[in-house]
C-alpha cells in the first residue's frame, strides 16, 4: 500500500520556502591561493589550488573540516529540516532485494532490511524456501563503514566469493564462505581492484581478474591449499588502461577473456579451451568495434557494434575457426538498441531500447522471436538474471511511478509473477510522465522526459530539477527515484533530457558526446533548460541541476558556462579540472571517453570546457552544493575540494558556495543507511530552500 504524504510535504515546504529570508549565509572559510602556473603546448594554465589535491595532508584536513562546518552553518538554519528528515526516512529507509541469481536450486541476492543501516547477503532455497542472511556486514565494524558484494557462485550454489569494502573504496578484500555451515574459508584475497571473479567446475579454485600496477592480470587461485602466489594466467601485454574480465562456460570447459582499452574503447575477445591448458585464440581484435560475449552451451554469443552502431548479435561455435565461422543470430535494428544478451532456457534473453524505453525479447538460437515481456508501460528493466539450463528467469522493472519490481518468469511460457515489490510512502500513481522533444545548439532533436503531478498547468513558476548524465554510452532510462518522487508529490517538475554521450539510439548517439565533441553534451543539456523556460514550465531562479560522477562534470560545465540559467547546482562525486585528471585514481581508464591534455590537439578540447579553469572572478553564480566523499578512489574527491575553493572566491553574488564532503563514501557507496539519509536530507533541504518549493493547497 501506498500512502500519499501530499499535507506533510504541504507543510514542510511552506516552512522551507518562507525560510528562505531568515536564512543568515556567512561568507566562507578562508582559501589560500598557491600561485602555481604550468605551460601546456603553448597555453599558461593557473592552478591556484592545486595544494588541495593532497587529500591526506594537515592543511587539506583542516580545510574540508572547516568546509564541512561552514555546510552546517548554512543548511542547518532551515526551519523545516528536522520534518524533512523524516520524511526522507520514510522514503529511503524501505525494504529492498535485489534481482536473485540462481545456482544449485538456491536463490542468491542482497536485501536491505528497512532499518537496518547496511544490506546484507541472503540465501533462499528454492522459490518457496526460508530466507537466512549468509553474510552480514553490520558484524565487521562497529561504525558500519564496511559494505559487501556478492562476486559469484559456484555452479552447484554450495560455496559464494564476496568483496568487502572499506567504505566506498573501489579496492576490496575478496572472501569465501560455504553456503551450508554459512562459515567463511580461511583465505582472503589481498586488497586490490577486482573486475571479475568465477569458480572452476569442482569449486577447487577460482579465476580472477586484478588491477595491478603495470595493467591488470589474470590469475587462478586454489582454494584452500595455502597458496602464497596465484597462478598469472594472462595480460602480460596489457597496459595500466587497459581492462580485463573473465567467465567461464556452464560447463566450466571454455574460458573467455575480454580485453577492453580504457572505459569505452575497443573490445578483443579471447577465448580457451581448458581441457588443452590456458592457451587462448584471438575471437575478434580489430582495434575498432566493442564486443562482449557469453556461453550459450558450446556456442558463444556476441553482442557487437561492428558495422552496427545500434549493435546485431552473432554467434560460433567454441571449437571452430573463431575468425571466420560467426553467424548473424539478431540483426541490427535502426529502431531498437540491443543492450544486453543473457542466455537461458536454451534461448536467448535479449534486452533492448526503444525510444528510451526498455524491451525483453526471448529468441531461439536461429534469431526467431518466441516472444515480448510485457509490462505495460515505459520503463526500465535490470539486466536479466539467468542459466542456459534453467526455465525460470528473475529481471528487475521499474518507472517514474512505479518502485522497484522484481518478477520471476517462466520462460517457456511467459507467465510472470512479482516476486518482490518495493513499498514507498508516496502516491505516485497520480504521476503524469511526458516525453518531449527539443532541439539543440547544433539543430539536433533531443529527447526528455518530464514527470509531474496530473493537474498541474505550466504557470512559469515550477520549482524544477534537471537531472543528466550523457557519457560513457551509458543510458539514462525512465526509472524509479524515491526522492525525485518526493520532489514531484510536493508540487515540482523532474526533467531527464536524453543526452548526446549516452547510448540511448547507438553508438553514434555516443560518439556525438565524445571527446572532441562532449560540448555537445553541455549544449544539450542547456538547450533543455532553455526549452524549459521558454515553453513556460519555470525560470531560472527556480530551476535546478543535479548530476553524478561524469554528471557532475555535466553540471560544472553548464554552472560554468551559463551561470544566469540556473537558481541551484548540485554535483555529486564530481570531476571538474579536465587536464589533470587522467593522473588521479581510474582516471587513466577515460581516456578512450575523454581525451588526454597530454596530447595537444585533446587539450585544446579539454581546456575550452574544464570546469575549473573557466570560474570567471566577479561573476554571480547559483547557489552550488558538492558532495563528494574521502572514501571515493574513482573519481579522486580533489575536484570538488579545488572547484569549491575557486567559486567561493569567485563568486560575486549572495549565494552560498556549499561543500559536505563525508568520510566513507565514494563511489562504490559504503556509506550506513543514517549517512545515507543525511545526504539526502542535505541535497532536498537545499534544492527546497533555493528552489521555494511550494504546493497550491488547491490541488
Amino acid at each position: 500500500m501506498r500512502y500519499p504524504l501530499s499535507f506533510a510535504f504541504l507543510l514542510i515546504s511552506t516552512l522551507v520556502c518562507c525560510s528562505d529570508h531568515s536564512i543568515h549565509i556567512p561568507d566562507p572559510p578562508h582559501n589560500h591561493v598557491v600561485d602555481i602556473t604550468d605551460t601546456l603546448h603553448g597555453v599558461v594554465v593557473r592552478d591556484p589550488y592545486r595544494w588541495l589535491e593532497d587529500g591526506s595532508s594537515a592543511e587539506t584536513r583542516d580545510w574540508v573540516t572547516q568546509q564541512n562546518a561552514y555546510c552546517d552553518t548554512v543548511l542547518r538554519q532551515i526551519k523545516a529540516r528536522k520534518t524533512l528528515r523524516e520524511l526522507i526516512r520514510q522514503l529511503v529507509v524501505v525494504d529492498r532485494v535485489s534481482c536473485p541469481v540462481a545456482a544449485g536450486g538456491r536463490y542468491f541476492y542482497k536485501r536491505y532490511r528497512g532499518g537496518d543501516d547496511l544490506p546484507v547477503l541472503c540465501v533462499q532455497d528454492g522459490n518457496k524456501g526460508t530466507e537466512r542472511i549468509l553474510v552480514d556486514p553490520h558484524l565487521m565494524n562497529p561504525d558500519h563503514s564496511v559494505s559487501v558484494k556478492l562476486m559469484d557462485i559456484s555452479r552447484d550454489g554450495s560455496v559464494i566469493s564476496y568483496s568487502v569494502h572499506e567504505g566506498g573504496t573501489d579496492e576490496s578484500h575478496i572472501r569465501f564462505l560455504d553456503v551450508e555451515s554459512g562459515r567463511d574459508y580461511p583465505e582472503i584475497l589481498p586488497l586490490g581492484r577486482y573486475s571479475s571473479l568465477c569458480f572452476n567446475q569442482d569449486n577447487t579454485g577460482v579465476y580472477y581478474t586484478r588491477q595491478e600496477r603495470d595493467g591488470p592480470r589474470l590469475y587462478y587461485h586454489r582454494l584452500r591449499n595455502g597458496m602464497v602466489h596465484d597462478i598469472e594466467l594472462y595480460g602480460d601485454h596489457c597496459g595500466p588502461g587497459t581492462i580485463l574480465w573473465v567467465e567461464l562456460s556452464e560447463n566450466g570447459r571454455w574460458m573467455l577473456v575480454t580485453e577492453l582499452q580504457g572505459s569505452v574503447g575497443p573490445t578483443a575477445l579471447y577465448l580457451a579451451d581448458l581441457s588443452e591448458g590456458a592457451v587462448f585464440r584471438q575471437v575478434i581484435n580489430d582495434g575498432e568495434s566493442r564486443n562482449y560475449a557469453c556461453f550459450a552451451g558450446n556456442d558463444l554469443v556476441i553482442r557487437t557494434n561492428r558495422g552496427a552502431p545500434h549493435w546485431r548479435v552473432m554467434k560460433v561455435p567454441c571449437g571452430s575457426n573463431l575468425l571466420g565461422e560467426w553467424t548473424e543470430v539478431i540483426p541490427e535494428n535502426d529502431e531498437a538498441v540491443i543492450q544486453d544478451v543473457v542466455p537461458a532456457d536454451g534461448r536467448l534473453m535479449v534486452r533492448l531500447l526503444v525510444d528510451v524505453s526498455h524491451r525483453l525479447r526471448l529468441y531461439d538460437m536461429e534469431g526467431t522471436l518466441v516472444r515480448e515481456l510485457d509490462f505495460g508501460t515505459i520503463g526500465t528493466i535490470s539486466k536479466p538474471s539467468g542459466s542456459w539450463t534453467d526455465r525460470f528467469a528473475f529481471l528487475g522493472f521499474s518507472s517514474f511511478h512505479i518502485p522497484d519490481l522484481v518478477h520471476r518468469v517462466n520462460l517457456r511460457t511467459g507467465e510472470q509473477t512479482e516476486w518482490f515489490r518495493t513499498e514507498i510512502p508516496v502516491d505516485t500513481e497520480s504521476f503524469i510522465v511526458r516525453h518531449v522533444r527539443y532541439t539543440s545548439a547544433d539543430g539536433t532533436n533531443i529527447p526528455m522526459f518530464l514527470l509531474h503531478r496530473e493537474g498541474m498547468t505550466p504557470n512559469g513558476d515550477a520549482p524544477t530539477l534537471m537531472y543528466g548524465f550523457g557519457g560513457f554510452g551509458l543510458n539514462v532510462t525512465p526509472e524509479f527515484s524515491a526522492l525525485a518522487a518526493a520532489f514531484v508529490n510536493a508540487g515540482g517538475i523532474f526533467a531527464v533530457p536524453n543526452l548526446r554521450g549516452g547510448g540511448e539510439f547507438g553508438e553514434q548517439w555516443h560518439e556525438a558526446g565524445r571527446q572532441a565533441r562532449k560540448q555537445n553534451v553541455f549544449d544539450d543539456f542547456i538547450s533543455a533548460a532553455e526549452y524549459l523556460i521558454a515553453e513556460g514550465y519555470t525560470n531560472p531562479q527556480r530551476l535546478g541541476i543535479c548530476g553524478v560522477s561524469n554528471g557532475g562534470l555535466l553540471i560544472g560545465a553548464c554552472l560554468t558556462q551559463r551561470p544566469d540559467l540556473f537558481g541551484a547546482a548540485v554535483g555529486c562525486y564530481p570531476l571538474f579540472d579536465m587536464l589533470r585528471y587522467h593522473l588521479f585514481h581510474a582516471g587513466r581508464f577515460w581516456l578512450t571517453e575523454y581525451g588526454s591534455s597530454d596530447d595537444p590537439g585533446q587539450f585544446h578540447y579539454l581546456h575550452a570546457y574544464s570546469p575549473y579553469h573557466h570560474v570567471r572572478h566577479g561573476t554571480a553564480y547559483p547557489a552550488v552544493l558538492m558532495i563528494t566523499g574521502d572514501a571515493d578512489t574513482r573519481v579522486d574527491p580533489l575536484h570538488a575540494r579545488k572547484m569549491t575553493a575557486l567559486l567561493q572566491a569567485a563568486n560575486s553574488g549572495d549565494t552560498p558556495i556549499l561543500l559536505r564532503c563525508n568520510p566513507f563514501s565514494g563511489h562504490e557507496g559504503g556509506q550506513s543507511m543514517s549517512e545515507i539519509v543525511d545526504e539526502c536530507v542535505d541535497i532536498y533541504s537545499f534544492l527546497y530552500w533555493r528552489l521555494g518549493l511550494r504546493l497550491d493547497p488547491g490541488t
